[in-house]
Order: structure tokens, then C-alpha cells, then sequence
């Protein structure tokens, strides 16, 4: 399942190639996220009158009664050619979790059909080699106990080496509290989480072409959320899945050309929709420009479900822990 310190990892690789410096790995950030919450655990034990420090989810600091964003916000599309996405998609084998809607709404993300893996993988790249110079492996620094530490650290567990189809969303969040979608892009081919989660955070904040690229000074308005994706089943027909529990992918014919689109599984819960209504609205976004009531009879249309696990956080969370980090490298302190 996706976790904060998934999160954290996603802004410690765009701060750090934004800032041109080293960038920790997902397995430091995994172990001193984990010190970081001990430490502030028992330094509120120690002193009842601190506040217990906590993480701030993307959907806490909104105001109350604001209205949630539109629906050409919360959507995740994807163009189809052919029905080999789908086929590809519910092939794909990851662990079983418990599911738990994400508390942070995602966004519409563009991502054609194979998907996820034809087309974004050259970005991938295009994301990652720009930034060389932040990898930890190219160069020296100042801070050379916390990047040892990791390579003292021991191998990792097994569960750091799962693979998940993902999503990864930055948004940013107005003095007022309000979400806006900066940059989405996600694939559903399994991917190791520490590459995969670094080639997504990249291209979601550089490659998505509908905005323009992630600037630093925007990093203090930014929020990420991760969407690890799992359960994939063929429908046996296009209401065959559960709202609040499915996401959904779907993929029909139309005047000779073939159209694909998808939802997260908290996307229809968080509009009202029921799952016409969802089935509809996937089909508007994938091209479709027929009439509500002819849904059904769109050629060959296909659906396959799938469940998802999400977690986000901020950049004061963000800027908090790393805080913590770089204070506690030059107080010398041992992160073995």
C-alpha cells in the first residue's frame, strides 16, 4: 500500500533535482521517516504539553464546506487503440491489500492505452536524465553520513521490492485551501516502487503537457499523492464493479476508432455518480459524443476493474521531516 513516506520520497526527488543536490533513497526515506515519528512519539511522551507532531494529509486543510473540485479535475484518462491495455492490465499480479479510499482526489492524467508503458517511458527518461546531476551516486557531499547510511543499511525487505501499476498527482494547494491538479501521470504495468516512483514524480511534475514544468518556487504550494494499483479483473460486462471499492477501465469502439479511458476507484464516490453516471462520464472523456441513453449500445465495450490504495501529504510535512534530517546530520547523529 502506498504510505507517507512514499510521499516524502516523491519530494525529496523533485526538490532535490529542482535544487541540483543529492537525493536521499526510498529506503533512507522509508527508516528515517520511521526514526523521525519514534523521536516525536516520545519526545511527546516525555513533555505532555507538546503537540504530537502529525503528517497533513492532502484533504485536512480544507476549509470546511468548500465545494470538492470538478469533475475535469478529478478525472484520469487515458486514449486507447486497441483492447491489448485492457487484456495487459488484467494481467497484471500484485499483492492483496485492504482497501482504503485514498483521502486525496486524483486527478485527470492523460496516459495512452498499453499505456502506461508505450508511450511515457521515453518522458521517463527525458524526466530522469535531466536531472543526473541529483543522483546520489554522482557526486559527493557535505552530508555524507546520511547517503552512507544507506548503503550501510540492511538489504531491503521484501516488500521493498514489490511492484504496483501507480499513479503519482501533484497538486497545489491555495492559501485557501483549495486542490488544483499541477501534473498526473501514472501506468498500469508494474513497476519496482523506488524507480518507478522516482520516474512518475519526475514526469508528473515535467512531462505532463498539459501544464508547464514544476517550478521551485511552486514547491511550498505543492501536495503529492501516490496511488498504488492492484486486483485486476475483467468485467463481465460495464457494471460488473463496486463503487468505492473499483476503479475503473474501460475501452469501446467508435465511428472505426477505438477509445479507452479511466477512473480511480474514489473518483465516482467523490462526485455523487452512480455507475451510469460513471460509465457515461469515462466515455465523454475518452471521446465519446453520443447520447447519455446510448451508452449501452457503443460498440464493444469493454471494462476492466481494479481496487487501489492512496496516500498523500504536503510540503510542510515534507519540509518538516527534512528539516529533522539535515538538523540531525549536523548534530552528527547515527542513522544506522
Amino acid at each position: 500500500m502506498a504510505t507517507v513516506a512514499h510521499c516524502l520520497f516523491c519530494f525529496d526527488v523533485l526538490s532535490a533535482g529542482l535544487e541540483r543536490r543529492e537525493r536521499l533513497t526510498l529506503s533512507q526515506v522509508e527508516d528515517l521517516w520511521t526514526r523521525y515519528q519514534n523521536r516525536a512519539e516520545q519526545a511527546a511522551q516525555s513533555d505532555p504539553t507538546l503537540d504530537e507532531p502529525h503528517h497533513h494529509g492532502d484533504d485536512q486543510d480544507l476549509e470546511d464546506g468548500e465545494d470538492p473540485l470538478s469533475p475535469s479535475d478529478h478525472d484520469l484518462e487515458e486514449s486507447s487503440s486497441d483492447e491489448e491495455g485492457l487484456a495487459a492490465a488484467a494481467a497484471v499480479s500484485s499483492p492483496p491489500s485492504t482497501l482504503r479510499l485514498p483521502t486525496i482526489s486524483h486527478l485527470q492524467a492523460p496516459s495512452p492505452a498499453s499505456a502506461s508503458t508505450s508511450s511515457i517511458p521515453s518522458s521517463v527518461s527525458d524526466s530522469s536524465s535531466r536531472f543526473n546531476s541529483a543522483d546520489p551516486a554522482s557526486k559527493t557531499s557535505s552530508s555524507t553520513s546520511i547517503f552512507s547510511f544507506g548503503r550501510r543499511s540492511k538489504q531491503p525487505s521484501p516488500a521493498r521490492r514489490e511492484q504496483y501499476p501507480l499513479f503519482v498527482t501533484w497538486n497545489t494547494i491555495s492559501t485557501r485551501g483549495h486542490k488544483s491538479l499541477r501534473g498526473c501521470i501514472g501506468t498500469f504495468e508494474a513497476q519496482e516502487l523506488a524507480s518507478g516512483l522516482e520516474n512518475y514524480a519526475l514526469t508528473a511534475a515535467f512531462d505532463d503537457t498539459r501544464f508547464s514544468p514544476i517550478r521551485s518556487v511552486e514547491l511550498p504550494t505543492l501536495a503529492n499523492h501516490i496511488t498504488l494499483l492492484h486486483t485486476f479483473t475483467p468485467c463481465a460486462h460495464p457494471l460488473d464493479w463496486s463503487l468505492g471499492t473499483h476503479g475503473l477501465r474501460i475501452s469501446f469502439t467508435y465511428h472505426g476508432r477505438r477509445y479507452g479511458a479511466t477512473y480511480l476507484p474514489d473518483v465516482a464516490v467523490e462526485q455523487g455518480w452512480s455507475k451510469e453516471e460513471t460509465i457515461v462520464s469515462l466515455m465523454r472523456k475518452a471521446g465519446w459524443t453520443g447520447r447519455n441513453r446510448d451508452w449501452s449500445t457503443v460498440g464493444d465495450l469493454k471494462a476492466v476493474r481494479y481496487e487501489g490504495k492512496g496516500e498523500g501529504c504536503r510540503w510542510s510535512t515534507y519540509r518538516d521531516w527534512r528539516d529533522w534530517v539535515n538538523h540531525s546530520e549536523g548534530e552528527g547523529v547515527d542513522k544506522r
